[in-house]
């Protein structure tokens, strides 16, 4: 799917990947650009700079995935792309508190789970649509210094291939997006080691993958094509990778919030 004369919506879009989508689909020629990002004053920094339409909100929140959607409609009509890219770090392990699984959970998984709710039906009846939602490659391979982050993330992967089962035959595109290391606010503010190995991606290097894999109605999206190699080695002896990652988290000290975006 081209996205020129599209409607197309992206949630954290204040800053980093989302910002550098948001502003990609604008200069495609979308019909409609709508972002979204709890920084109210940061997107609509994005917003006036794009001439996109600006929704404030927590998307952890089905009423406010709700909010959203209508806000594009009213301004837009339909929505043809929906880009569920909001994120968020919390690190730790199984200890972590019960509020860092849950913000994951939410954030991660049921923002994308919310999206899909709202608008399968709408795009099933058109026969068209896309939904796009970021995961990591910490979905594919693991997150060393975050259990709530990498298990939320395997989550979103896992969700993205229902979607596209489900609906991949009747009109509906489902992409799911899968960097390492991207230079965005989340990775500035970790100690990163392990998710910077392959290099350091600019969010404009990783829009630009994105609108190709969508032109080309690609559903794994990996801007670090490393990653598929590592797909390949840990499905073909899994307890290997498995000894390779913990002599990697010796070897990198990683044992605090590592985050692949």
């Amino acid at each position: 799917m081209r996205v020129k004369d599209k409607v197309c919506v992206v949630t954290g879009a204040a800053g980093g990947i989302g910002e550098a989508v948001a502003r990609r689909y604008a200069a495609e020629g979308a019909r409609g650009v709508v972002v979204a990002d709890r920084d109210g004053a940061r997107l609509e920094a994005v917003a006036r700079s794009i001439g996109a339409l600006a929704v404030a909100g927590d998307i952890a929140q089905e009423a406010e995935v709700k909010r959203l959607i209508a806000a594009a409609e009213e301004k837009h009509g339909p929505v043809d792309v929906f880009f569920s890219n909001a994120g968020i770090g919390r690190a730790g392990h199984e200890a972590a508190s019960d509020a860092a699984w849950a913000d994951s959970w939410a954030v991660h998984v049921m923002a994308h789970v919310y999206a899909a709710r709202a608008l399968v039906p709408g795009m099933l009846a058109r026969g068209s649509g896309y939904l796009l939602n970021t995961a990591s490659a910490a979905g594919l391979l693991a997150s060393m210094g975050s259990a709530p982050y990498g298990v939320t993330k395997h989550a979103a992967v896992a969700l993205a291939e229902h979607l596209s089962i489900q609906y991949g035959d009747r009109g509906i595109r489902v992409s799911v997006l899968c960097p390492q290391a991207v230079d965005t606010p989340m990775l500035r503010g970790t100690p990163t080691t392990a998710a910077g190995i392959d290099g350091v991606l600019s969010a404009e290097a990783v829009a630009e993958c994105v609108i190709r894999a969508m032109d080309a109605e690609t559903f794994l999206i990996l801007p670090h094509p490393v990653v598929a190699d590592y797909v390949k080695r840990k499905a073909g002896d899994q307890d290997r990778w498995l000894r390779g990652m913990r002599r990697l988290r010796v070897s990198t000290g990683e044992g605090k919030g590592a985050f692949a975006r």
